[in-house]
């Protein structure tokens, strides 16, 4: 029998295989939907200590920045 679980956010029962899981501090965390899961960590970001926080959201800001220049100059035409 497949295993059940309840969304966090909304407390709607989903089956293994759907919805996201997440473990986040040694805690799982369970979304029904991607909707969910936003809510959430939307609601987690916005609350969190900045301090806590800023150094992380700069490191991975730049490693999608770093991405989205390689993927302009694999873009352009090479002639």
């Amino acid at each position: 029998m497949e295993e059940k679980y309840v969304c966090l956010t909304c407390g709607k029962t989903f089956y293994s295989g759907q919805g996201i899981i997440l473990t986040v501090a040694d805690r799982k965390l369970y979304f029904h939907s991607k909707a969910c899961a936003y809510k959430f960590l939307k609601e987690v970001i916005l609350n969190a200590d900045k301090d806590c926080i800023s150094s992380t959201v700069k490191d991975v800001y730049k490693k999608y920045e770093d991405l989205a220049k390689k993927r302009e100059e694999n873009a352009k035409k090479k002639i």
